[in-house]
């Protein structure tokens, strides 16, 4: 059973509509990446998925779509106009730019390069010679701290008082509705606030398909606590996470947890699920325990009160957040990298495979009807049907082998043989796609087949 490499991965998805290149007809614009219709179906499903986990079935939980831009104070509080900017060095010899941290981690096989000032981190890389990932040699410059926010402007005038800025992060979007949602929902703590949406990070090293890039998906997920719970519900969500991961078919010896050694100032606890890719570890989710620091922030600069009054004993306080990130783009990525495989069959020949999660697969089904001129009536009759339950395709072109190698490779999980038992006695031949048996049933009892075998 082969895998399948980086560059391979990324073919296939063009080939078979999940992700293109963006900008493609004008050769590209780098890290930038379009889903196409069955990436937009696979993602979709994902984002489903975790809303079904994390808002459908979890008490006091609820969803809001804040705006991507928001006011500028709002990104003064959070500390990311003062302080979010990687830590950057070109190589003299090749002029590529890296960041100081990411060339000491690589190099050392650790993250000691997290904990270390800009001095720090150039006098190591002196004193060991760290080679340029491009050239080979060891000849950088000082390090720079580089912007990672982007910045536009709201109005007709480009001045200081216009700028506004792409939110680099959901969670933002949640903190600040946390009184509006509070009071609407009457909710009682603790209680979660969760979003699916995009964020924009000006990276200067993006790269590995889409694993990194400037405009991404996060699904973010915060729970509002009293100090004293923060600790146990922190240990429950990174526990929740990985079993979320695991029921979305990545499996738990390619997932770890990594604790952060170096915590950002105002985190009491962070850890991260990484997913092991064909290029390493790499993080699909981000698990921290933020405590009070983000409404106390929010309280600070807005001068809106940001406490919880407790109706079981008077109290008021700022809550504790637990929060915990999904990086949606770099999930997809993980599950598609997971899914695929190749089988060498029987007679010698191999067939490519993505073994989806039905529930996630972009299509449920596909009707293919044997013989075109006999069977498509029909196969159209029940295609038309089964569309109104779930997402089908519908493919009439080569002979039935070729079709179902078709269907293996973007993961449709059941085919469909329409045939003259279908006209005569009104029943089909189901396929499945992993174990390739084959049944036969009643067209009336497809849907509930179907519906059985495709829940989350």
């Amino acid at each position: 059973m082969e895998k399948i490499t980086m560059e391979k991965m990324v073919n296939l998805c063009k080939q078979y509509g999940f992700i293109f290149q963006g900008s493609e007809i004008y050769d590209g614009l780098a890290n930038t990446w379009d889903y196409g219709p069955l990436g937009s179906r696979l993602k979709n499903n994902v984002k489903d998925a975790w809303r079904k986990r994390f808002i459908q079935e979890r008490p006091n939980a609820y969803e809001v779509d804040a705006d991507i831009l928001m006011h500028p104070k709002v990104w003064k509080a959070s500390g990311h106009v003062d302080s979010f900017a990687d830590p950057l060095t070109d190589c003299r010899e090749c002029k590529t730019r890296h960041r100081a941290d990411n060339l000491i981690n690589d190099f050392s096989n650790s993250s000691i390069g997290d904990a270390m000032t800009n001095e720090e981190m150039i006098n190591y890389i002196n004193e060991n010679k760290v080679p340029c990932p491009k050239c080979g040699k060891t000849n950088f410059t000082e390090i720079r701290q580089f912007k990672l926010m982007f910045e536009t402007h709201r109005g007709v005038t480009e001045d200081a008082k216009s700028v506004v800025y792409l939110r680099p992060e959901n969670a933002q979007g949640e903190y600040v509705n946390f009184l509006n949602v509070q009071r609407s929902m009457r909710a009682k703590l603790p209680f979660s606030i969760g979003q699916i949406g995009k964020a924009f990070r000006n990276e200067i090293t993006p790269g590995n398909f889409t694993f990194r890039t400037i405009e991404f998906e996060q699904m973010e997920y915060q729970t509002f606590c009293k100090k004293g719970n923060d600790e146990e519900l922190y240990e429950y969500f990174k526990e929740y996470g990985k079993k979320f991961y695991m029921d979305l078919g990545l499996p738990e010896e390619k997932l770890r947890f990594h604790d952060h050694e170096k915590l950002a100032h105002y985190a009491k606890a962070a850890c991260d699920i990484e997913y092991q890719f064909p290029f390493g570890w790499g993080e699909v989710n981000g698990t921290h325990n933020r405590t009070d620091f983000d409404l106390t922030r929010h309280q600070e600069y807005s001068g809106k009160s940001m406490e919880y009054l407790d109706p079981e004993t008077n109290e008021k306080y700022i809550p504790y957040i637990i929060e915990s990130t999904y990086g949606l783009d770099r999930t997809v990525l993980a599950i598609l990298f997971d899914a695929y495989h190749e089988d060498t069959l029987e007679d010698g020949t191999t067939r490519e495979v993505l073994s989806l999660n039905p529930y996630l697969a972009p299509y449920k089904v596909a009707v293919l009807p044997l013989v075109k001129k006999y069977h498509s009536e029909k196969a159209l009759e029940v295609y038309n049907k089964l569309s109104k339950s779930f997402m089908t395709t519908y493919d009439e072109t080569g002979n039935i082998g070729k079709r179902y190698r078709r269907e293996d490779i973007i993961g449709t999980p059941f085919c469909i043989t329409i045939d003259d038992e279908t006209v005569n006695n009104n029943t089909v031949t189901i396929r499945d796609r992993d174990t390739m048996e084959q049944v036969t049933i009643s067209l009336d009892e497809v849907e509930n087949y179907v519906n059985e075998r495709i829940q989350f």
